[in-house]
């Protein structure tokens, strides 16, 4: 039923203002879409993604939205912590930290928050 429909990811965040700094001038998003008030779509590659206020953002304690990074993905991170994000470390079985780069089982991950705590991906493989 779902399986031909593109998802999107949506994220919650209390300050948009603070929120489109982040994923424009840090992250480099182009927004497609701002005409709702409250709410920005931005073009992810060949998706979106859903930002939108909310009393609640940064309350998932999980990973909110995921980019593959593919062969890019040291360069990616060394630019965004060029531009002052800040990369999670996690302990997670059968996976070792090189620099802020999760590896192990064929792949390789980095996290980040944004602003309010949304906690993003970055990956290769798997």
């Amino acid at each position: 039923m779902l399986g031909n429909l593109d998802a999107r990811p949506t994220l919650g965040v209390r300050d948009l203002a603070a929120a489109r700094a982040f994923y424009e001038g840090k992250l480099g998003l182009s927004v497609k879409d701002d005409h709702m008030p409250g709410t920005v779509v931005y073009k992810a590659g060949q998706g979106e993604l859903f930002v939108y206020e909310s009393r609640f953002a940064g309350t998932n304690q999980a990973t909110a939205a995921s980019w593959n990074a593919g062969a890019e993905l040291g360069a990616i991170v060394a630019g965004l912590r060029a531009k002052g994000v800040a990369f999670e470390h996690y302990e997670l079985p059968g996976m070792r930290l090189e620099g802020d780069i999760h590896v192990g089982e064929g792949m390789r991950i980095a996290w980040f928050k944004d602003p309010d705590g949304n906690i993003l991906a970055l990956g290769a493989g798997g």
